[in-house]
């Protein structure tokens, strides 16, 4: 099942135990939660306690909606997205990777939009990510 590293209702995370659980990515956590702030200052961030199934998650949201979740793992965490009809199509436009417009053409679709899964085990996908940010944030 993937859930959470953090179960514990009574114990929100903070940054020393997100550098423990995230071990070599947590360095590539904070460049994507820093990215957000920096392309738009007005984000706020919170941790989310989902239920004793999923436990602990973070988001960072405008006045309306998630631009992004981060969902710590053991040794990594996933970022994760829904993107509406017109941002969907600017993914598809875009360029990152075909994988991740694979994955978002696959994605079920909700009234919300089509949401999307990405595993942060390296730096690799980190330039997708930030323009997965940029489209997100333009629609």
């Amino acid at each position: 099942m993937d859930i959470s590293v953090f179960m514990d209702k009574e114990a929100r995370p903070d940054g020393e135990m997100l550098s423990k659980k995230l071990a070599e990515t947590y360095a590539d956590w904070q460049t994507i939660r820093d990215y957000v702030f920096q392309e738009y200052p007005k984000a706020f961030e919170e941790w989310n306690y989902s239920g004793p199934k999923y436990g602990w998650s973070f988001r960072i949201k405008d006045k309306k909606r998630a631009i992004v979740y981060l969902l710590p793992r053991k040794g990594f965490f996933k970022v994760a997205m829904i993107f509406g009809v017109k941002a969907s199509e600017a993914v598809f436009a875009s360029v990152v990777s075909d994988g991740i417009k694979k994955e978002l053409q696959a994605a079920k679709v909700y009234a919300e939009g089509r949401g999307i899964r990405i595993d942060v085990t390296h730096k690799a996908n980190l330039q997708d990510i930030k323009t997965l940010i940029d489209i997100k944030l333009a629609h």
